[in-house]
């Protein structure tokens, strides 16, 4: 392919300067007309022109399916368009004519795409120029859509951020690789992709390949690695990083446990003079919450406070998170009355983090109290906290209301039990004696689909042997001993 082989970076460079993307661009479709170019002027181009802009819009449509009931080529429409250019609604509307479902007007191709997605495209049309692309590289190998894209851009006279749309519906459309070859090709021309397409792209590679893979393409798009195009070029001059881009870095690397890197990406903010933000200071004080370092991260808030930076609900949640794993509830309890007295509603991150804190150092009473605040709020607990607060409950032998808190729970919001929650309910009752709870909360707890386990069997033969029924404790000693066998593969017979 032509553009493929302009922009092939695998090749040694050339000895002589290479000309920037927009003069090849410019240059490469009036030398090289397309293969479907008429060698004398089409009269029907003319004459559709003449028709578009002249009729109204009601009429338009009708005389020219009477006029053209055979329709028109894709380089028909590709002419037809680029002299209706300066009226992109007018263009888009033509498209979609002859896109018509019942009775379609003809079978686009890659010039006709291209056409229209460069006219809407230089018209700031960016919403209708991104759809057709992503419609394009559906069909379309997303590099044959580059290259006419290439091929098309003087005539249809673009603008380079075209190449972003599509770098962008790449991504969208998880075309990772496909995205990154484009985004080289035009790095080797001097041309830098715009800078939230460098974001979405050093997004999109950690997601999918890695913190450090995304780092690497960080450094490649911005040109932290020190290369030239070739001996005779000039270092790439390229958009430096901004405070999002960091931003996405620090979190890929906290995300992957490379904790590490975090505070490196942080020192490198100061080396573009960029100033980080609440979302930065939040990122770097949840690895110092999750390090169980919260000094470190008291630090970081009143450096945050300092600099006049705001917190918000998600730098509150970070602290009061930090200290309720601790177990610092004095600190997550101001924090949390700052955050009210900020003016900044608590969430259910919030709460939730309340309610695990209070359970981890005992306080009970508390962390009911919060949990029924967020009922009241509407809020939904994950299952963790759920469990914590079973558990809890069970801790302090207020079984009844742990199994109450888990009933309402499943009815209220579609709670699901887990195993652990299920354990320590059935212990909590066969050592309080309700060994017929306990024998319905197992039949509900094998509907759930979990088999009894030794903790389980010991709940249940303890509680038999204190109502001193040592022939069912025996039996289910026995059943247990066969039944951990089985699952080792022993025939006990």
């Amino acid at each position: 392919m032509a553009a493929i082989q302009i922009f092939n970076t695998s090749r040694p460079f050339p000895t002589t300067k290479p000309k920037p993307l927009f003069f090849l661009c410019y240059s490469s479709f009036s030398s090289s007309p397309s293969d479907e170019s008429p060698s004398e002027p089409n009269p029907l181009i003319p004459s559709v022109v003449s028709i578009l802009t002249q009729l109204r819009s009601k009429s338009r449509w009708g005389y020219l399916r009477t006029l053209y009931p055979s329709g028109f080529t894709p380089n028909d429409f590709s002419q037809i368009s680029l002299q209706i250019k300066n009226n992109p609604h007018l263009v888009l509307r033509f498209f979609q004519w002859t896109q018509n479902k019942n009775n379609s007007l003809c079978a686009h191709n890659l010039l006709s795409y291209s056409t229209i997605i460069h006219i809407l495209a230089r018209s700031r049309l960016k919403s209708q120029a991104y759809s057709l692309i992503g419609d394009a590289i559906w069909v379309w190998e997303p590099l044959e859509v580059f290259e006419t894209l290439v091929k098309t851009y003087r005539q249809c006279g673009s603008a380079p951020f075209v190449f972003n749309y599509l770098i962008k519906a790449c991504l969208e459309s998880k075309k990772i690789d496909p995205a990154i070859q484009i985004v080289r090709m035009i790095l080797s021309r001097g041309i830098s992709p715009g800078l939230s397409t460098c974001n979405s792209l050093i997004r999109c590679v950690m997601q999918r390949q890695g913190a450090y893979a995304g780092y690497e393409i960080y450094r490649e798009v911005f040109g932290l690695d020190g290369r030239v195009l070739d001996d005779n070029a000039k270092r790439v001059v390229r958009t430096s990083p901004n405070v999002q881009t960091f931003n996405e870095l620090m979190l890929g690397f906290y995300q992957d446990g490379a904790v590490e890197m975090v505070k490196e990406i942080w020192d490198q903010m100061a080396d573009f003079s960029c100033c980080p933000d609440v979302y930065s200071y939040c990122i770097l004080m949840e690895t110092y919450c999750e390090d169980e370092t919260m000094s470190k991260a008291e630090e970081l808030w009143e450096e945050m406070r300092a600099k006049g930076v705001e917190p918000d609900a998600v730098a509150y949640n970070t602290m009061i998170g930090g200290f309720c794993k601790v177990g610092k509830m004095e600190m997550a309890e101001e924090f949390f009355k700052q955050m009210g007295l900020s003016g900044i509603e608590s969430t259910n991150a919030t709460c939730e983090q309340l309610v695990r804190g209070y359970c981890k150092i005992g306080k009970i009473d508390s962390a009911i109290l919060v949990y029924k605040d967020m009922l009241r709020k509407n809020f939904r607990a994950e299952s963790l906290t759920v469990e914590e607060l079973i558990r809890g409950l069970c801790d302090e032998n207020r079984v009844l209301e742990a199994l109450e808190v888990m009933r309402a729970a499943m009815v209220d919001y579609g709670f699901c039990p887990r195993e652990k929650s299920y354990e320590f309910l059935i212990r909590g009752l066969c050592e309080q004696g309700k060994l017929e709870e306990a024998l319905k909360l197992q039949a509900q707890m094998v509907g759930k689909g979990f088999k009894p386990n030794s903790e389980i069997y010991g709940a249940f033969i303890s509680g038999y042997m204190k109502e001193g029924n040592m022939e069912v404790a025996e039996l289910l000693r026995n059943e247990m001993l066969d039944t951990e066998l089985c699952g080792m593969g022993i025939n006990n017979q």
